[in-house]
């Protein structure tokens, strides 16, 4: 029996990532490796912390008893309340361990959330260009996306977001920094988000939560502030993954966390709980569940993004490529010369380059860079960017 129509449209909207890579291994055959620059996927540069190994060296040594037993379905208790006391000092409030769950990384967290929130046709805001997956996860929770989009540099359009709020409206999702985008959104507009969403739970007599997606959280640029959405917005959910600040993306472990300010919060975090465990997530891996307990406040190692952030908009400046300046994350998301991204794209390869598609995102006319790579990489990469611009410019000389 064929895959579901539904199952073979997900695939199709949400392959471009992974065609761009695929397309990358046999480009990198034909040209040789040192002459393709992937772009492609969003995969941490570098190792996790020397300590956090020497952690799980000593872990597997000297396991503490019951390491490897069944655990409480919201995850170990030491981790619980590691994060819960990280998170309180990030935002001011107080977390409690009962109001956290140990999660299968941020997008497991996010999985959970929308199951523990959603009734069938309830609807979720989520904001242009957003992480593909979103579409998926939601619908997978029965749920139905609704697009607002932000502005022109990606930050929160307020009006926009009012005019897709409805009686149905149960969430909205938000990612602070951004993928794609790396757009940071500022502490006054996460208010003004709080008072608009206040006002719409009035009209509609529920309770509107805001699931706030945080992998990138610690990923944040010279002269950017990075404001804790569950410190400005009463019903927050904060899905957090140590992907990105520990590179630990293969690992997939993370939390979901329940404002104490959220309405109905501790039948919300039971509700996640619940969900957890039925989902078939169960629980994230304890031996992560340890170690990483030890590192909630370590900061990420931004410096190689930092580099590599200045190095390409240095180079696309110089090229006639316009992009918004990234206040975190390790993404570009320069727009399209020409009306048809596809064409661009195109153009790209053509000089080695490997870009996905602003489509992909929710927002044609641009294309993703994840620039996740070594700073050697990335230098290497910029006569190809140079020369890519002079085709549209007739800039990309070197000074």
């Amino acid at each position: 029996m064929p895959a579901s129509p539904e199952i073979r449209e997900a695939i199709r909207q949400g392959s471009w990532i992974r065609k761009m890579f695929e397309d990358g291994v046999a480009l990198k055959a034909e040209r040789g490796e040192e002459n393709v620059f992937d772009f492609t996927l969003g995969n941490p540069y570098g190792d996790p912390p020397a300590a956090l190994s020497a952690e799980l060296a000593r872990l597997c040594a000297d396991p503490p008893p019951g390491l490897h037993r069944y655990m409480p379905n919201a995850g170990v208790p030491e981790a619980r309340r590691a994060a819960a006391r990280s998170l309180s000092r990030s935002t001011g409030l107080p977390f409690t361990e009962d109001l956290l769950v140990m999660t299968v990384g941020a997008a497991g967290a996010l999985n959970v959330a929308l199951h523990a929130l959603l009734s069938p046709g309830d609807e979720v805001v989520i904001l242009a260009p957003y992480f593909v997956e979103y579409l998926f996860y939601i619908r997978n929770a029965g749920g139905a996306p609704v697009v607002a989009e932000t502005d022109a540099r990606f930050q929160l359009d307020l009006a926009a977001v009012e005019a897709a709020l409805t009686p149905k409206t149960r969430a909205i999702l938000i990612n602070s920094p951004n993928n794609p985008t790396g757009a940071v959104y500022p502490e006054e507009d996460l208010a003004a988000l709080d008072r608009a969403l206040s006002s719409a739970e009035v009209r509609f007599g529920n309770p509107i939560y805001v699931v706030s997606d945080e992998p990138y959280r610690k990923i944040v640029f010279r002269g950017v502030s990075s404001t804790p959405a569950a410190a400005k917005i009463r019903n927050t959910l904060v899905a957090y993954s140590h992907s990105k600040d520990l590179n630990l993306p293969g690992e997939r472990i993370g939390y979901l966390a329940v404002s104490p300010r959220a309405a109905d919060a501790e039948e919300v975090a039971g509700a996640c709980i619940f969900c957890n465990r039925v989902l078939g997530f169960v629980n994230a891996p304890a031996l992560f569940q340890f170690a990483a307990s030890k590192f909630e406040d370590e900061p990420a190692d931004v410096s190689v993004y930092q580099e590599n952030r200045d190095v390409l908009l240095d180079a696309l400046g110089r090229s006639g490529i316009d992009v918004v300046p990234p206040g975190g994350a390790f993404y570009l998301f320069p727009k399209s010369p020409v009306p048809d991204e596809m064409a661009f794209l195109a153009a790209a390869r053509d000089e080695g380059i490997l870009v996905v598609p602003g489509s992909g995102f929710g927002r044609s006319g641009h294309v993703r860079a994840a620039y996740c790579l070594s700073p050697e990489t990335v230098r290497r990469s910029v006569p190809a960017w140079e020369r890519l611009g002079r085709r549209y410019s007739g800039k990309g000389t070197r000074r």
